[in-house]
């Protein structure tokens, strides 16, 4: 039996708001609203896996949550280094949340690197699990500790556990029969195991996983299996741990439907599939593996049986190019890459402005220049997608701004595409690409028509009354020109880079035909019809903070945080970056102050300058990391106080 015991609700930080106490030897569970974990360790010690198990769980059971992995750019940084500690932070909550936590309240530490590298986040109190048995003189010796951290003080302002993983792991696998280092990999899914019960997650799901993901080695699959079980039992049964804790589902924050965890990589990825079912055309994709796009390309290559056709190009130019091949052959053609494989992609995009012919580019953004750094996340890249190319080559560009927005934004991207006959940009980033959260899945009837007409026969009257195909003869409401299958008899026309005669598509150097046809390029850009900006400003403040794509969750986060404290601030966040929407200029002129805070030095800041001649502020992170709500929330305090 349990009875319920008030204690003072403190949702702001995430802390206690009800405690249960149990019969008489049981231990006691505290209610929370809200927790933060991260899991972290070497880039060989899973906590990749691990982290995505744990979200799994909470997933399944309701909570609202939000992830961060964080991992090393190396396939195997040096063991025991702090280069190589590779980490997955998890946020779940009983009510809507929208990022991965500033600083966790639990830190899963499986060596002295992952400690070292990591303990620098955590507030005071927070509770730190250890793995005692990797705190060697060695390994100590080689991240800078030259006495132990468990024992010289400097974690007395933390709640530690101090559990020795690594032999309480090889203790429950001494009857599987595998070998030692076998055995030991498993350690990972012990402490599973205990944060699963620490935390009172589903672990059916989990089990079934390690026996599918080891269908081919059973041995294996029972002994993560029993290591898992054995982490939920030490839980249980050790006096180290008196408290479990429970965060109750999410049940406010979402609408009725059927929620899914996912990741902003596959939901564009499913995104771009059901484009191409609404357009009713085969969906092709031309990609050169590249960190951190290359999971849409492992996606996308398991759908054969939705018409997805695949291609691993031997580098970043031939990708395109069959990609534009693939659309001139009347697919819907994406290529995916990142900031590198976009410079190397700049003159077949610039072709496919020329051709007027329909293809996704997809650029999941990491930090730079050159390979910079390949698996964290920034927003660099996006004066190179406005202007990176020879010429006026305009090319609309679309960002999503959450993990499960990647599925709309592919759609609105090939909407665009198919309607106005351009190549268009989809900026998602690397945030967003490794992030998760939960996705209500759509009904069919929700996803918008993309059917296509292709041309069917000749569209013009000569002079002498012939009927001609003109393949640059234009709607008068998209300026899009006809797309017409390669093979269609009549409708032979040519294509290529140089410039185009208005109408007929000749070949032509005429000063004034190639003037019409930028302005009408651009004409056409600019005419693409989006939808206007929608501001939240429920106080009538005089500070406005506009953001585009994975800056949304913090600035959102910040935001409410100033309000709940008393300010006023209003929010507004660009979808379509190009064309701008067109109440955008209105919407700036109407506030006193506009900040944009980037996860760079001020691109769309630079554009909004120049085109609105508005004073915006900006408020610039390039650290490879996504800003924290509370750092956001303290720098826009300051310009609503100026």
């Amino acid at each position: 039996m349990t009875s319920q015991v008030s204690s003072p609700a403190e949702q702001a930080d995430g802390t206690v708001v009800g405690e249960q106490r149990t019969a008489a030897g049981a231990k006691d569970v505290r209610r929370l609203d809200r927790v933060i974990i991260r899991f972290a360790g070497d880039s060989g010690d899973g906590m990749q896996l691990t982290g995505d198990r744990f979200t799994s769980e909470t997933a399944s059971f309701g909570n609202d949550l939000s992830t961060l992995p964080n991992f090393p750019a190396e396939i195997r940084a040096p063991a025991g280094t702090l280069p190589g500690v590779s980490s997955f932070q998890l946020h779940f909550a009983d009510h809507d949340i929208l990022t991965p936590g500033d600083a966790p309240n639990v830190l899963v530490a499986m060596n002295p690197a992952a400690l070292k590298a990591n303990v620098g986040d955590l507030p005071r109190g927070a509770e730190i699990i250890v793995n005692t048995d990797e705190f060697t003189k060695r390994a100590m010796a080689k991240v800078g500790y030259d006495t132990s951290p468990l024992e010289d003080g400097s974690l007395d302002g933390y709640q530690v556990h101090p559990v020795p993983l690594t032999t309480l792991t090889l203790e429950a696998l001494k009857e599987s029969g595998l070998p030692r280092r076998d055995a030991e990999r498993s350690k990972n899914m012990f402490a599973l195991g205990l944060l699963s019960w620490m935390y009172h997650r589903p672990t059916e799901g989990t089990e079934r996983f390690l026996r599918a993901k080891f269908a081919k080695k059973p041995d294996i699959a029972e002994a993560n299996i029993a290591a898992f079980r054995a982490g939920w039992n030490f839980g249980e049964t050790t006096e180290d741990f008196a408290v479990s804790y429970e965060v109750a589902p999410a049940a406010k924050a979402f609408p009725p439907g059927t929620y899914r965890n996912i990741s902003g990589n596959l939901a564009l990825a499913y995104g771009l599939v059901a484009a191409s079912r609404q357009a009713d055309l085969p969906l092709f994709l031309g990609s050169y593996p590249i960190t951190p796009a290359s999971d849409i390309l492992h996606e996308l290559s398991k759908h054969k049986n939705f018409g997805v056709r695949t291609f691993q190009a031997e580098d970043e130019i031939a990708g395109i190019g069959a990609a534009l091949g693939a659309a001139f052959g009347g697919s819907l053609a994406v290529t995916t890459t990142s900031g590198p494989g976009v410079a190397l992609k700049s003159e077949t995009i610039g072709l496919a402005v020329s051709l007027e012919l329909p293809l996704l580019v997809v650029d999941i953004q990491r930090g730079g220049p050159s390979t910079g750094l390949p698996t964290k996340t920034e927003q660099a890249d996006l004066l190179q997608a406005m202007y990176g190319r020879n010429g006026e080559a305009p090319v609309p560009v679309v960002a999503p701004r959450t993990p499960a927005d990647c599925f709309d934004a592919a759609l609105e991207a090939a909407r665009i595409a198919l309607a106005y006959r351009t190549p268009v940009f989809l900026l998602s980033d690397g945030y967003l690409a490794n992030g998760s959260e939960p996705w209500r899945i759509p009904e069919l009837e929700e996803l918008p028509d993309l059917a296509v007409q292709f041309a069917q026969g000749p569209n013009h009257t000569t002079a002498d009354g012939a009927e001609v195909f003109w393949p640059y003869k234009r709607d008068p409401h998209t300026l899009a020109r006809p797309w017409a299958i390669p093979g269609t008899p009549g409708l032979e026309h040519r294509v290529g880079g140089i410039e185009k005669q208005d109408g007929t598509g000749n070949i032509s150097y005429d000063p004034a035909n190639h003037d019409f046809m930028v302005r009408t390029r651009q004409a056409k850009v600019d005419g693409i019809d989006v939808p206007d900006l929608q501001v939240d400003d429920p106080d009538g403040a005089r500070t406005l903070v506009l953001g585009w794509g994975s800056t949304y969750g913090p600035i959102t986060a910040a935001v409410r945080r100033i309000r709940k404290e008393g300010g006023h601030i209003a929010q507004a966040h660009l979808r379509h970056l190009n064309p701008f929407p067109r109440n955008l200029g209105e919407v700036l002129r109407g506030y006193d102050t506009v900040v944009v805070p980037e996860m760079n030095l001020g691109q769309l800041a630079t554009l909004i300058r120049a085109k609105y001649l508005i004073d915006a502020r900006s408020y610039n992170q390039v650290n490879g990391m996504p800003f924290k709500a509370e750092q956001l929330a303290a720098a826009l305090k300051e310009a609503i106080d100026d």
